[in-house]
């Protein structure tokens, strides 16, 4: 048997740096304005969804025990990533700030498709870096939060969505029949508060104030605060409101993504009143090759609930006996998750099946 080919790994791994291919397009539409402006989410939403039409679906899964060597160009895109988007967004805040030729409407859409970048893409690399027990990549997953103003992200999905995933105490677990638009504005104030009162009871078993200075609330103050103070350097006040539209479009598709994720979907109460142990089908999974490719295979969600330090090279796909599976993926989803109708149209049959297949002995389920 022959030696594989030494770029080999690179060759399987550059499909998960499709990534990349936003940068070139955020410099174009910051320099020339016009119908350019709508490059990056085309790219991200668009072209991917096509790319997935195309391509098919991926239901190959890797071999878990897969040494972490071997997984170098996978992990590198992640790696890389933070500088590439600071440079990113605050040098289009610079050009901006120093240029005439931009209206209004075509800076807005340039925050929004910097959002694109920094929330389907940056954040997504975050989560990836903060469930690896690696300090460094820890560190660069607080940076990449810090850069959409959303720090207290890592508190809350560590500590209260892996642990309460489809129940109440969840936030983020969608609601059957809950529009996206509620979901958001619901989530934008429970989260924060959900953070601090998780960090808050971590604080006090250890028999410490929650004004410690362990509480990781400080860091992400600080963080916030001097990723705030860039945007200020290189674009003053302008900077400053700039930098924090991205964010916001950034935290949408952050929680456009969360709301898809697990929407409807419900763990069972013990008559002790705990809740069953976290299952693949407590999760909404997509095996659509391209977007997988640009979201590093999130849409596995099933197996990173499973084992959330797995490295996303290695997440496995489920049988839809096992799973539910989503008619496309999450990119699509959301753009029908934003016409809350047509969501209900197309998911809520599938909720109830789902309910059948997993629970027929229920019921009675809660609405909204």
């Amino acid at each position: 048997m022959t030696d594989p080919h030494p770029m080999e790994p690179l060759r399987k791994a550059l499909p998960f740096w499709l990534s990349l291919g936003l940068l070139p397009l955020a410099v174009i539409g910051v320099t020339q304005g016009g119908w350019t402006v709508i490059l990056m989410p085309a790219y991200a939403w668009t072209l991917i969804t096509v790319l997935d039409l195309l391509l098919g679906r991926n239901e190959e899964n890797p071999d878990p025990q897969t040494e972490e060597e071997d997984l170098y160009w996978y992990r590198a895109i992640t790696l890389i990533w933070l500088p590439l988007q600071a440079l990113t967004v605050y040098g289009a805040i610079w050009w901006i700030t120093r240029s005439a030729h931009l209206g209004w409407l075509e800076i807005v859409a340039l925050m929004f498709g910097l959002g694109v970048a920094s929330g389907s893409i940056g954040i997504v690399y975050a989560h990836e870096l903060l469930h690896q027990r690696n300090h460094l990549e820890r560190w660069l997953g607080d940076l990449l939060l810090a850069t959409v103003l959303y720090s207290h992200f890592r508190t809350e999905h560590l500590l209260v969505h892996h642990r309460h995933v489809g129940t109440p105490r969840d936030a983020v677990t969608a609601r059957y029949n809950e529009g996206f638009h509620r979901f958001f504005l619901r989530v934008l104030l429970a989260c924060p508060a959900s953070a601090w009162e998780a960090e808050r009871e971590k604080l006090a078993k250890a028999g410490r104030p929650v004004w410690h200075r362990s509480n990781p609330f400080w860091r992400y103050a600080g963080l916030q605060l001097v990723a705030l103070l860039l945007a200020y350097a290189v674009g003053g006040w302008f900077g400053i409101g700039l930098f924090v539209l991205q964010a916001f479009f950034a935290v949408w598709q952050l929680e456009l993504t969360n709301y898809i994720e697990h929407y409807g979907l419900v763990r069972r109460q013990t008559a002790d009143g705990r809740y069953e142990p976290v299952r693949p089908h407590h999760s909404w999974n997509a095996p659509h090759r391209a977007s997988n490719w640009l979201l590093i295979n999130l849409q596995r969600h099933s197996d990173h609930h499973y084992k959330p330090d797995r490295r996303f090279p290695l997440l496995q796909t489920y049988a839809e006996t096992e799973a539910p599976m989503l008619p496309m993926g999450y990119p699509a989803m959301g753009v029908l998750a934003m016409i809350p109708p047509l969501w209900r149209r197309r998911m809520n049959p599938r909720v109830r099946a789902w309910r059948k297949r997993f629970y027929p002995d229920v019921t009675e389920w809660p609405r909204a």
